[in-house]
């Protein structure tokens, strides 16, 4: 027995395996084994029956990934006891380090038995078909079958040493289905080929030993092409680290590094940890954890997380997790985990079969037993058909139709940046008719920013931004911020200013602030703050040649033209004018933006907008929703109906809910899904979202990737703040519950006319192990293999709105 340990408990710790999941009762251990064979509910359902014993507490299997984890109490059970109880139960474990994936599949035992069986089977069939005049006769038995005396021939001793090859390993499943009392593949196969030999049938039996392990090894083999998938992921994160210590660099474990430790990443290398930049400078490519195919900049301060690649420049990471509990790390285990969780499908298929395969069983013993009773015929007959009828009755391919179809549509969301947290939800997420998509950090980037700078008066957009920075720079308020980070970009007032320049600094609640500058008192607020000033804002002057300045583009520069938010100056007497009260301001203020005047006691020098700049890609997000059969998209926000509404409109959403308080909002979801046919998702960026997320059929978090909160609790989670992940979802769980039922129609489908042909001798023991068992498998297999090939739809380029400003 192989060493297949990976525990977590008092009594089992060693300090160089990876950390398993640790619970907080001191009376409970956690174990993990790796179990290849193990690769259908069937066989999950043999495992579990093994460990239903004294001391385990909990069983989890994934068929689809080999694995159980398990919790037990290690006062009463042990490692070596439970290992030793799934041996038992006919299935081998393999290393702890394993990923379930045989590598030496069609080079393994079984396959070269197989292998040899089938030769046999092969010169049984020359011997009896082709040369029948070269099939010596050894002996003729009489008495012994019922169907008459048995010759014993050339044919029939090749077809008797194929069972002999091939058939052990079948027998011994069959056995312990038999002692476990499950009527599953293993014990029909098992009683058809000794049924076939005790009635001197040779040939049936060798084609079933040979046939259906040759099913049995493809059907593996579609298996781990679906695990493969995972053990992709979990290739992603380097085994080794490149560890500072003492001023030298040393290669380590992965798993030895501790926390706090400086790593050393060079260009071309994988980053081996969680952790923070803390010297160096260069580019990553995030896109294995993230699924965004842009490299980040990264420098001293910014987090970095294991499996991302370091393409140029050299680094010094502190880590800041352990291996066993990096982001990569927690979604491999999530994923591992959300394929050994049923869906709706699974369930219907489990409780099919359930009654399907002892009706078909029942039917294939009458047909056998009674067929030359009711109908004539020889026995010999009879009983081939219902033999044939008892490898129908076999349920695999529809079983793993749908395991295969979650594991294949999990672990291709994961490289694209997406976790899917169970079955459950990838079924549901393509059901969905209404999405509800928050609107702070979800449709918009929830960063205030500059969007536009009119100057009045003899000032110039630059003298507008510098003098609000210098007054605005003791604010704390959020606005002030924006107005700050755009003045010290613009270089209007470069960062580190002394500050000493300004005096007098107050703060005007409720109406903005005021601070003296050169001896001059400037004020910075709302429009109403300067009307009590005595200004009139119905006529603001402006010079000829004072522009306007506009937010930024998607590559933050100032776009080209005049402010669309800004009506064309009037002539008066003095020169040009605006009309900021009438015009302006209010047309601003329409737009979602937030208004903030700047000037002296006697001048007014200029007019800032601010707001929460719209994602570039929100309005193409919303119609892609649209395209992919969501009928209603809505947008719920805390923020004032004004600024709700007018970024509504301009991402398209079909419905605006504005001013909501938490609790509202999960009440607007709820109504959102019991008005939807397919139910609701819920869209938010966090933990403030987390109420109305639960409260949906499906909750979506964005921006998860290093998370601990989002990616534990969200049923899905877009590891990178990209909204363009959403459609993706959508689109891979619609084409998945496609899948689903394509398999299980197709599947019951053709069991259904095997079953209906076998009795009437239109189908053949090898026709229903090749196409109702071996074809039907591949076939399913293949089909959930496709949506691996699913990719992320990107917005066309045109798409891009001039501006990201906020409405």
């Amino acid at each position: 027995m192989s060493d297949s340990r990976e525990a977590d408990g008092p009594d089992d710790e060693p300090a160089d395996r990876p950390a398993g999941a640790a619970t907080d009762e001191p009376d409970e251990a956690r174990l993990r084994l790796t179990v290849p064979d193990m690769d259908c509910s069937s066989c999950a359902g043999k495992v579990e029956g093994a460990l239903d014993r004294e001391g385990v507490l909990s069983v989890d299997t994934r068929p689809t990934t080999g694995v159980v984890v398990l919790a037990y109490d290690p006062d009463l059970t042990d490692v070596e006891a439970l290992t030793a109880a799934v041996e038992g139960a006919g299935y081998a474990v393999a290393d702890a380090e394993s990923d379930g994936v045989a590598d030496d599949l069609f080079t393994s035992p079984r396959a070269i038995a197989t292998a040899v069986g089938g030769a046999f089977l092969a010169v049984g069939l020359v011997l009896e078909w082709l040369l029948p005049g070269l099939d010596p006769t050894f002996a003729t038995v009489g008495g012994v079958g019922f169907l008459g005396p048995w010759a014993v021939t050339g044919a029939s001793v090749a077809y008797l040493l194929a069972v002999a090859v091939a058939g052990p390993p079948i027998l011994r499943n069959g056995f312990y289905s038999l002692r476990g009392l499950s009527l599953d593949i293993d014990l029909l196969m098992s009683v058809g080929v000794v049924a076939a030999l005790l009635v001197d049938l040779p040939f049936e039996a060798a084609t079933l030993a040979v046939l259906f392990s040759v099913a049995e090894l493809l059907e593996r083999y579609s298996i781990d092409r679906a695990r493969t998938s995972l053990r992709e992921l979990m290739e992603l994160s380097p085994d080794e680290a490149v560890v500072i210590r003492d001023g030298d660099e040393e290669t380590v474990p992965a798993e030895r590094v501790a926390t706090g430790e400086r790593l050393a990443v060079r260009p071309g290398e994988r980053v081996p940890l969680d952790g923070v930049v803390r010297e160096g400078s260069g580019a990553v490519d995030e896109s294995p954890i993230t699924g965004e195919s842009v490299p980040a900049e990264k420098a001293p301060g910014d987090e970095v997380y294991a499996g991302s690649i370091n393409e140029a420049g050299y680094l010094e990471v502190e880590a800041t997790a352990p291996a066993s509990e990096s982001t990569i790390a927690r979604v491999v285990e999530l994923v591992e985990a959300a394929n050994g969780e049923e869906t709706r499908a699974e369930r219907f298929v489990d409780r099919f079969a359930a009654v399907y395969t002892p009706i078909v069983v029942t039917f294939a013993v009458a047909t056998a037993a009674l067929g030359p009773v009711l109908f004539g015929g020889g026995a010999e007959t009879w009983f081939v058909r219902g033999l044939t009828l008892l490898v129908v009755a076999c349920p695999c391919a529809f079983v793993i139709s749908t395991p295969v179809s979650v594991v294949s549509g999990v672990t291709a969301a994961a490289r694209n940046g997406v976790l899917i947290k169970g079955g459950e939800h990838l079924e549901a997420a393509g059901d969905v008719d209404a999405v509800a998509l928050d609107k702070t950090g979800t449709l918009t980037r929830g960063e205030l920013s500059v969007t536009d700078v009119v100057p009045l008066g003899d000032r110039g957009a630059d003298d507008v931004l510098a003098c609000a920075t210098a007054v605005e720079r003791r604010s704390e308020h959020p606005v002030a911020a924006a107005i700050v980070a755009r003045g010290e970009e613009a270089g209007a007032a470069p960062d580190g200013e002394d500050a000493t320049a300004v005096t007098g600094f107050e703060a005007l609640t409720g109406e903005g602030v005021r601070a003296d500058l050169d001896g001059e008192t400037h004020y910075a607020g709302k429009p109403s703050l300067f009307e009590e000033l005595g200004f009139d804002l119905s006529h603001a002057h402006v010079r000829p040649d004072g522009g306007v300045v506009r937010g930024r583009d998607a590559d933050g520069d100032a776009p080209d033209g005049a402010s669309a938010s800004v009506t064309e100056p009037e002539s008066c007497d003095h020169g040009q004018y605006l009309d900021l009260a009438s015009e302006t301001i209010p047309r601003l203020q329409a737009e979602g933006k937030t208004v903030v005047l700047v000037g002296t006691e006697t001048e007014l020098e200029g007019v800032i907008a601010v707001a929460d700049t719209v994602r570039p890609e929100a309005a193409w997000v919303v119609d892609r929703l649209h395209e992919l059969g969501v009928d209603r998209v809505a947008m719920l926000t805390g923020d004032n109906d004004r600024t709700a509404r007018a970024i509504g409109e301009r991402v398209g959403v079909d419905e605006v809910r504005a001013e909501l308080l938490p609790d509202e909002k999960v009440d607007a979801v709820r109504e959102l899904a019991a008005d939807a046919e397919g139910g609701a998702a819920m869209v938010g960026d966090g933990i403030n979202d987390a109420p109305a997320l639960a409260a949906a059929d499906v909750g979506i978090a964005m921006g998860a990737a290093g998370t601990d909160t989002a990616i534990e609790t969200a049923d899905v989670a877009l590891m990178a703040d990209d909204l363009t992940r959403l459609p993706y979802v959508v689109d891979l769980s619609s084409r998945a519950s496609s899948t689903i039922r394509t398999n299980i129609g197709a599947s019951l489908a053709v069991k259904a006319l095997l079953a209906a042909g076998a009795p009437l001798g239109y189908v053949s023991v090898a026709m229903a192990v090749v196409v109702g068992d071996m074809g039907m498998s591949l076939g399913v297999t293949g089909n959930a293999l496709r949506l691996g090939n699913v990719e992320p739809a990107e917005p066309p380029a045109a798409d891009a709105p001039a501006d990201e400003s906020g409405a």
